[in-house]
């Protein structure tokens, strides 16, 4: 390195946001937009979805910037808008795609892992975004959940092939877009994952059929569930498995990158049982090849890796360039 500048300029290209929101004060004070730069790059590569539309400086994170991390969060109340990751899932797994890929190029297989998982427990959304409109947005569900006959969400039937814990999330996203902010963030953080796995079970695995899912246009049956089914297989693999297998922060290890792509390799002859499934198979370049065209298969739309980390990083180099006239004019 030929100069401390030189070492931020490399620390923005290896996204180490915390590291150099710290250390830029130090060497280039006039620059006053980087640190609240580099938080905001931080929330993102932590995937810190409550806080992605967290006011930050205007004058620090650009403004096409802030509206593409909003379009990945969650939002905190039931009339929040924009609607965000509840209006499309799409955004948010071409992030999760650009985060798995930065953690393995730093070599972060265990904050790799929990993107994947993270990434696993959503899959039947992304896939029901195609009828219905949303991605699972609790203030928006059809009317037809609760149709005559619908045993969704009905805590102690027997005839229903949810477990427990996904007849309580049902239940409880039936009522949930009335509850105070309070409650609709306890239902995010405890039962929303638990309600795309019902969701999928209803169209692809349950035994007893009833009235919740006659609301899906019948054109779109098939395909939905074969998409759900391999939502659900994705659950099962052995990269999944390699996470719950591997508690990280007991002192019981993380898992190397070849036992990372040994058990991908794995997972992808798991899926490779329909067309959907097969498309984890592809070689499409990326570091666990085939999983943005798992994703796309399972959306029925291109989700390709996103660019908004490389983006915040390329404007943080151009700050550092000419720190003192950047902060004067953006």
């Amino acid at each position: 390195m030929e100069s401390p500048l030189d070492l931020l300029t490399e620390l923005a290209s290896r996204y180490a946001f915390a590291d150099l929101g710290a250390l830029a004060p130090m060497v280039v004070p006039e620059a006053v937009l980087i640190p609240a730069l580099c938080e905001f790059g931080q929330r993102l590569l932590t995937l810190d979805a409550e806080d992605f539309a967290t006011e930050v400086d205007a004058k620090a994170v650009p403004s096409a910037l802030r509206r593409r991390a909003r379009d990945c969060h969650m939002p905190q109340t039931p009339r929040e808008q924009p609607r965000g990751a509840l209006a499309s899932l799409r955004p948010a797994y071409g992030l999760l795609l650009e985060v798995i890929r930065i953690r393995w190029e730093r070599r972060e297989l265990s904050s790799l892992m929990a993107a994947v998982h993270i990434a696993g427990e959503y899959l039947p959304l992304l896939a029901f975004e195609s009828v219905l409109g949303h991605a699972g947005d609790p203030a928006r569900w059809p009317a037809g959940l609760r149709a005559e006959g619908s045993r969704f969400g009905a805590i102690g039937d027997r005839e229903c092939d949810h477990t427990k814990s996904e007849k309580s999330a049902a239940e409880r996203t039936l009522r949930v877009a009335q509850e105070p902010p309070e409650g609709w963030r306890a239902y995010f953080d405890r039962q929303h994952s638990q309600l795309a796995g019902a969701m999928a079970t209803c169209v692809a695995k349950c035994r007893r059929p009833c009235t919740a899912m006659d609301w899906v246009p019948a054109e779109a049956r098939e395909s939905l569930a074969m998409r759900c089914k391999v939502a659900l297989a994705f659950a099962d693999t052995p990269v999944i498995r390699l996470r719950h297998a591997a508690p990280v922060g007991h002192g019981f290890g993380v898992p190397s990158p070849e036992e990372v792509l040994d058990a991908w390799a794995r997972s992808r002859a798991h899926l490779d049982k329909n067309v959907v499934g097969a498309s984890a198979s592809r070689d499409d370049g990326f570091p666990l090849p085939g999983l943005p065209s798992l994703f796309s298969a399972i959306a029925g739309a291109p989700i390709e890796p996103a660019t908004l980390l490389a983006d915040v990083a390329g404007h943080l180099v151009a700050l550092l360039g000419r720190p003192a006239v950047r902060a004067a004019q953006v």
